[in-house]
């Protein structure tokens, strides 16, 4: 086996990854404070062709350094936006037909091996703080939580390492249809 080199990988170019077909996925991340969990967020959303990154409250907003060193310019090929509460992008979505879901432990949160896609729907996932993970007020106007599957000491993962993995398996879902 033969590790291929940067030219053999057949990759698309920005211009035409505006134009390709996106999985119906948009990220919300709900007050993420650390620049290179934004970017590694950009560089897999980039991976998976997500619709849309939403970034909202204390999250940063490119152009930034800190944000690029993780995103490797994905931060140029993904649309985001930003809005400043959370909450509020929860309702537009909401009222742009997604099903908006948190990821979050909670006494009705689905895990993400049980969770089956319906067809024909866009999801949103929103993630949270690195402490204090999806607001209440946020979970509360979502339409459910999904959990992942943990069975160590800890019960929490790095929020770009839930979200790549969140992002993986709804892209398998929704393509799976």
């Amino acid at each position: 086996m033969r590790k291929l080199k940067t030219e053999e990988i057949k990759r698309i170019s920005p211009q035409e990854f505006v134009r390709a077909k996106k999985t119906p996925l948009v990220v919300v991340l709900d007050n993420v404070r650390s620049l290179h969990n934004i970017g590694s967020v950009f560089r897999t959303s980039d991976a998976y062709r997500v619709e849309e990154v939403i970034l909202c409250g204390i999250t940063a907003a490119p152009p930034h350094p800190d944000i690029h060193k993780s995103a490797l310019g994905a931060e140029f090929t993904v649309t985001w936006h930003y809005v400043a509460r959370t909450e509020q992008a929860v309702d537009a979505l909401k009222e742009r037909g997604y099903t908006v879901l948190a990821a979050e432990q909670t006494d009705g949160s689905t895990l993400i091996t049980d969770f089956r896609a319906t067809p024909d729907c866009k999801y949103a996932i929103v993630v949270g703080n690195e402490v204090k993970g999806v607001q209440q007020s946020v979970i509360d106007r979502c339409d459910g939580c999904l959990e992942l599957p943990q069975f160590g000491v800890k019960h929490s993962l790095n929020v770009s390492v839930a979200t790549g993995i969140l992002i993986w398996e709804l892209f398998k879902a929704v393509n799976s249809e």
